[in-house]
């Protein structure tokens, strides 16, 4: 099997995710099959091996095909595959949820498949419990401009990513959004600080006047990154904890792509000392290896559920809630995290990727470039159209996954580079620029 074969064959029978599916059937964005995978890199049916600088869609922390992880499901398949999680249990899911209550300070877990259902859960946990406690018109929620919380009709009302949202706006009940606090729009003179304040101050006015019907508010923590890795002061998140407890509105850190050390902590929004009311986590949780996600609580709003009534339970489901194959692999991630010092190993990690990303950061066409943590991003001033599709063909040519948000080129490698795979992805990310803005040259004459 090879490269053009394993393509005709995918084209014939797979729709692909977030595609035009015509773009990959005249060859303009070419598949790329994908025989195997270890550590960083990615190899095709042809033998082109291609780093993944994006952790593939910002799931994978430790590697492809990391042994622990790769030994804890052969040893969970001999044991349990799945069994259904209604009136049942099973030792994965039990030390797992118990292992990130302990980490999160929030002790009750619900589990779903992915990214999107996780905001579904805990938009209605949030809008239930409002209910449940004698307050049903409080059931619309707020979110921040550029915000994405996935692509479901209710993750959907949360999300402010138009091209997402637009074909389906007659099936979505549209939240409200309120400011960004996304540094890149300080004005003259303002610091981050400064925009965050500002932001939180809109949030105030708005709440003053509607938190009567609000459930609750939708964050992500620190970092926005379908908006383009739209990076934010942490008082911002101070301020809107502040808020939230006085207008009696829950707060929902969405840390579906910034958890599990993204951004320097185990969690971004523990880098402004607060807790939320509902935490959602996916991609890292398994460390890229199995569709999980997880929303946690606390105990007051798991209280406002527990009754004889059967329907004031949350009584949301789906037929592989808590696998335990999941959740093994969950836990197998997070002993990588116990057992080794990650976070620490991470801060001398990204000091060898900012000096060897030093000359695509220095580059005269970039603004605004900043890293947190493990993400880092620089803004393209750029006028050539598809300017996203055609960076990512020269980086796949230099073989560097790279797949830019609109002029945002942006890395979440997986956290077991090395100095050599270092020195590719820089190499390769700028060299990507490089013939990008050749082709923009050729296109304007």
């Amino acid at each position: 099997m090879d490269n053009q074969a394993m393509s005709e064959r995918s084209l014939r029978h797979v729709w692909h995710p977030c595609t035009q599916m015509k773009q990959h059937a005249s060859q303009a964005v070419p598949l790329v099959p994908v025989s195997h995978a270890e550590g960083v890199w990615l190899y095709d049916f042809d033998g082109h091996r291609y780093l993944d600088g994006i952790s593939s869609w910002w799931v994978n922390l430790f590697g492809h095909n990391h042994p622990a992880i790769r030994a804890a499901l052969v040893d969970q398949l001999g044991r349990l595959d799945h069994v259904m999680l209604a009136g049942f249990t099973h030792q994965p899911v039990v030390e797992l949820s118990e292992q990130l209550a302990a980490l999160t300070g929030l002790g009750h877990a619900f589990y779903g498949s992915d990214g999107a259902s996780a905001t579904e859960i805990a938009l209605k946990m949030s809008a239930h419990y409002w209910r449940n406690t004698g307050r049903p018109g409080k059931c619309r929620f707020v979110g921040l401009a550029g915000g994405y919380h996935g692509e479901t009709v209710g993750a959907l009302a949360v999300t402010d990513i138009a091209i997402f949202r637009e074909a389906y706006a007659p099936l979505v009940r549209l939240a409200a959004t309120v400011p960004s606090p996304d540094a890149r729009t300080a004005q003259p003179g303002e610091s981050a600080a400064d925009v965050a304040q500002r932001a939180a101050g809109a949030l105030e006015a708005w709440l003053a006047e509607h938190h009567h019907e609000t459930a609750a508010l939708i964050v992500e923590p620190l970092v926005q990154c379908a908006a383009g890795m739209a990076m934010h002061d942490a008082g911002y998140l101070r301020r809107v904890r502040t808020l939230c407890d006085r207008y009696e509105v829950h707060l929902i850190a969405d840390e579906i792509a910034t958890g599990f050390g993204r951004t320097g902590t185990m969690f971004a929004h523990q880098q402004a000392g607060i807790r939320p009311d509902f935490i959602c986590l996916s991609k890292g949780l398994t460390g890229g290896t199995l569709p999980l996600s997880a929303v946690l609580t606390t105990d007051t709003v798991y209280d406002a559920f527990y009754d004889d009534e059967t329907a004031r339970g949350f009584l949301h489901s789906h037929s592989y809630t808590g696998n335990p194959l999941a959740c093994r692999a969950a836990l197998a991630t997070l002993a990588l995290f116990s057992g080794n010092d990650v976070l620490a190993h991470n801060v001398v990690l990204a000091q060898t990727l900012d000096q060897a990303f030093a000359s695509l950061t220095g580059h005269a066409r970039i603004r605004h470039a900043r890293r947190l943590g493990m993400i880092w991003a620089w803004d393209v001033d750029t006028v050539l159209p598809h300017f996203a599709q055609r960076y990512h063909q020269h980086a796949m040519a230099q073989g560097v996954l790279l797949r830019p948000i609109g002029h945002t080129i942006y890395a979440m490698p997986p956290y077991v580079m090395d100095e050599e795979s270092a020195a590719h992805l820089a190499h390769g990310a700028l060299a990507a620029l490089q013939a990008t803005l050749a082709e923009e040259e050729r296109h304007h004459g």
